[in-house]
């Protein structure tokens, strides 16, 4: 698969250190990864494992201790807050656990709200937000609030959300944690779908060994240290 191509993200010797009080706790050590377009790169491992903060280096959220991440050839690890920011707007798609949405918005609000920070009149965003509802089957629940749906509900709001600005590379941190297995299996379908169809990356955390076959590649984390990779045929 590699032959030819170019990495999306390149991750080079990338060590993330905590300090607790006088203690120093090794979260990542020294990983090195590529990942390449249209995979569906499932980081998977237990509670400590670091597959979180892996994910946090991956989308510029945290500054590495030491090493690199690369994306496009460009050092992110390196940008300030301002170009972290604008970069995310542009290329990222992310998709959490605990959903995020805005409580005082309904759900075509929460969908448009990334459109709103790039400048996109409001009958515009809100007509993409409403496609993209109807996509994830809310076409009935547009102008309900987060407290008026159930989790699976939510969790399909937040994906529109992530999916409106089309981005390159979509995360996904335990996006199916809170849902029951009905809803799982749907949630992780429509991520799947939606990242083949669009020749979209997607970096998916979870802890749970089902998701694997959704996946095209598997990495598995323990202790900060790489110590499986499988591509799925």
């Amino acid at each position: 698969m590699e032959d030819g191509l170019k990495p999306v993200i390149s991750v080079r010797n990338l060590r993330k250190l905590y300090k607790p009080g006088n203690e120093v706790v090794v979260a990542l050590d020294r990983i090195n990864l590529d990942i390449y377009k249209g995979e569906i790169c499932m980081i998977f491992g237990t509670s400590g494992s670091g597959k979180s903060t892996f994910l946090n280096q991956l989308a510029a959220l945290e500054k590495p201790t030491e090493g690199e991440v690369l994306m496009g050839g460009i050092n992110i690890s390196k940008l300030n807050e301002d170009e972290l920011a604008r970069f995310r707007q542009l290329y990222f798609g992310f998709i959490f656990q605990a959903y995020n949405l805005i409580p005082t918005m309904n759900a075509i609000e929460n969908v448009a709200a990334p459109l709103m920070f790039r400048g996109v009149d409001k009958y515009t965003r809100n007509e993409l937000a409403k496609q993209l509802l109807d996509k994830v089957g809310l076409g009935s629940r547009m102008e309900h609030y987060p407290r008026e749906m159930s989790g699976g509900q939510q969790q399909r709001v937040g994906i529109a959300r992530a999916l409106i600005t089309k981005p390159k590379i979509i995360f996904a941190d335990e996006p199916t944690g809170n849902l029951d297995t009905k809803t799982t299996i749907e949630v992780i379908e429509m991520i799947r779908d939606y990242a083949i169809k669009n020749q979209s990356t997607v970096i998916l955390v979870s802890h749970e060994p089902e998701l694997a076959s959704y996946a095209t590649r598997v990495v598995t984390l323990m202790d900060g240290n790489i110590v499986d990779d499988k591509r799925n045929n």
